[in-house]
């Protein structure tokens, strides 16, 4: 792991902050007419496979600790929260994490979703919001009162759609092993870095989607 991380981090330039908005703003707008359509085919399909709401909004932490509602398509049933805590025993992840091995809260379409990663396009506009960026550590839903003092670092910088963490271990990893992913993301920042973790998702996407 150590040697691909290597390969991806580089020096962060001056005026990274600002450039990276403004990278962000581009790269989202530029994306939109092939995002929206296939926005509105998930919403479709969404509705169509289960009653409820096509979006999921969920209160996460950003920046400095600000708490703001990240938005997803749906993929589980309408009443999943409601039924989280009956299934907290099957939880595989210490706390605050939380994941359930094959959750059957999670819609059919809502798989597929997930797989592909399809699910995360609506957090385009919290990204033209200014409350993500394209790339950078996952929001969490619990607050930052829960982290220990060495995981607040990640809260130095926005929030992310995808990140290190993405690239190296997608799903399999717990809190802490991501937290080391981020900062080591957050020490060597920078729009080439972005660019490279933006590719390789993609790449990672494919490759779980085809398993």
């Amino acid at each position: 792991m150590a040697s691909s991380i290597a390969a991806i981090l580089t020096v962060r330039p001056t005026g990274h902050a600002v450039a990276k908005r403004a990278f962000d703003i581009v790269v989202v707008l530029l994306s939109l007419p092939l995002a929206l359509p296939i926005m509105l085919l998930c919403a479709v399909i969404t509705q169509i496979d289960s009653p409820g709401p096509v979006i999921f909004g969920q209160m996460r932490t950003g920046q400095h600790g600000k708490r703001f509602r990240l938005y997803k398509f749906r993929t589980m049933v309408r009443d999943a929260e409601e039924k989280k805590a009956s299934l907290a025993h099957l939880n595989v992840l210490p706390f605050p994490d939380f994941k359930i091995p094959d959750d059957p809260r999670i819609t059919t379409v809502g798989r597929f979703l997930r797989a592909t990663s399809l699910d995360e396009l609506p957090q385009l506009w919290n990204v033209l919001c200014g409350e993500m960026s394209l790339v950078g550590p996952r929001p969490t839903s619990f607050a930052a009162s829960t982290y220990d003092l060495w995981h607040t670092r990640r809260l130095e910088v926005p929030p992310g759609v995808t990140g290190l963490w993405q690239v190296e271990a997608r799903n399999g990893s717990n809190f802490d092993e991501r937290l080391r992913l981020d900062l080591a993301y957050i020490d060597a920042a920078s729009l080439w870095v972005d660019v490279k973790i933006l590719v390789a998702t993609v790449g990672a996407v494919f490759r779980r989607s085809g398993q």
